[in-house]
């Protein structure tokens, strides 16, 4: 089968680059290894309720995200909401969680040679006296970045902190894959194909042709391709479901691949009968009942409603490390865990609360084949990595993903869709 641009891959970093070129008049084929488009974003419907199994939330007025929401029509509302905290047995709102972080940021602006967030906190925060912020900092990238905080950049770290607008924070009205379908309808109308349940295991190339092997047999023949997988996936090993094998080998960008951080995370929803939540109240009198967010030192450390929607779905996640250690566990006894951290916070009976569950999700992407974890974060080595990748083999192979974009916004769905819009802008 001929194609002008192969796509490998059909998330958002890879439909994008297929919306484009198709637009452009290229004739352009999809492979998807599973049974859906989306990748890391799987939206469902269930109870009369949207389920985001995967990303959820625009993260800020982002300026490709939020032009295609308005290019197809595709409404958004505020995912703003009061963010609480859990610990020593009380429930605490502040703006501020962490003590010392004013002199964190100063010293971390003034650090002029990069190095691993680990190691600067370790260095410039020794002691008693800050065992708190380091364990702060720590739980912060792990959980929010969901990267490793001894391999995680301090420079990109910075970046992320200084650009955030925590104000600024949306939810799709339908699930993210409206927004996916979109641009799939979008170059389907312009002659793209997509084929799920097709992929790759092996890649053939030479200047101006690509051959792509698919696990059925069927191969597929163009001029280019972009390699649109995610990043954990490019850094298995050839024996792992998923890898693709490239014939010759891509050294440099393999490489490069291996230097680039690339985080871990569960996810687990509950759908309960009721937003039990909503009616506690704190030792001050306050309601939880507009919570947004919810951080605590449990197992399942932190916790989202769906406010300002009502909602009786309660979203908890774990990453970094944290999420690296159960990715062997069971969905059965990453919901033990899950019930016990809400038994824990809210002085239930773990019965009764296992009683009141309508419906429940783990969805553990460290541990899924064609995923192998959750988004990517900057190394101190990532920066040149994604020079070496950002730039074509021979004009023939293209690699797109948000672990090659250059922004603040890092790990989001916009950074995919700008890495998917920049190299369909190289394909002439």
């Amino acid at each position: 089968m001929n194609t002008d641009v192969l796509i490998i891959g059909a998330g958002a970093a890879g439909l994008m680059a297929a919306r484009e070129l198709a637009v452009k008049g290229k004739k352009v084929i999809v492979l998807e290894a599973q049974d859906r488009i989306g990748g890391r974003i799987h939206t469902i419907y269930e109870n009369g309720k949207v389920i985001e199994l995967g990303a959820e939330f625009v993260h800020g007025d982002l300026p490709v995200t939020l032009n295609l929401l308005k290019e197809s029509g595709i409404k958004y509302h505020s995912a703003s909401a009061s963010m609480w905290r859990y610990d020593n047995g009380k429930f605490t709102t502040t703006e501020v969680f962490i003590d010392h972080w004013d002199e964190f940021i100063d010293k971390l602006n003034k650090l002029e040679q990069d190095t691993s967030i680990h190691d600067f906190i370790e260095t410039e925060f020794p002691g008693d006296k800050y065992i708190e912020l380091r364990e702060s900092v720590r739980q912060f990238v792990s959980g929010y970045d969901t990267a490793n905080p001894k391999n995680a950049s301090s420079f990109a770290l910075r970046k992320e902190w200084q650009s955030e607008d925590e104000n600024a924070q949306h939810r799709i009205e339908g699930g993210y894959i409206k927004l996916l379908s979109y641009l799939a309808t979008e170059c389907e109308a312009n002659g793209g194909q997509m084929k799920l349940n097709s992929a790759v295991k092996d890649i053939y190339w030479e200047p101006g042709k690509v051959s792509a092997i698919a696990v059925d047999g069927i191969t597929y023949h163009a001029e280019r391709a972009i390699i649109a997988i995610p990043l954990g996936v490019l850094q298995t090993d050839a024996v792992t479901k998923g890898t693709i094998v490239f014939h010759p080998l891509v050294k440099e960008q393999q490489d490069a691949i291996h230097q680039m951080g690339f985080g871990a995370v569960i996810k687990i929803l509950i759908d309960f009968n009721e937003a039990f939540w909503e009616n506690v109240q704190t030792d001050d009198g306050k309601s939880l009942r507009d919570m947004g967010y919810l951080f605590s030192q449990e197992e399942i450390p932190t916790w989202w409603s769906q406010f300002p929607e009502r909602s009786t779905v309660f979203t908890g996640w774990v990453g970094g490390p944290d999420a690296w250690a159960k990715k062997d566990a069971t969905d059965d006894e990453l919901l033990a865990e899950s019930l016990q951290s809400i038994a824990n916070i809210f002085k239930k009976d773990i019965d009764e609360l296992q009683s009141q569950i309508r419906s429940w999700h783990v969805i553990n992407w460290t541990s899924r084949p064609f995923i192998q974890g959750s988004y990517a974060y900057d190394t101190v080595e990532a920066p040149f990595a994604r020079k070496t990748l950002n730039t074509s083999v021979n004009d023939t192979v293209f690699f797109a993903g948000e672990y090659l974009y250059e922004g603040p916004a890092m790990g989001t769905v916009e950074a995919a869709l700008t890495s998917g819009k920049n190299v369909a802008e190289k394909i002439r």
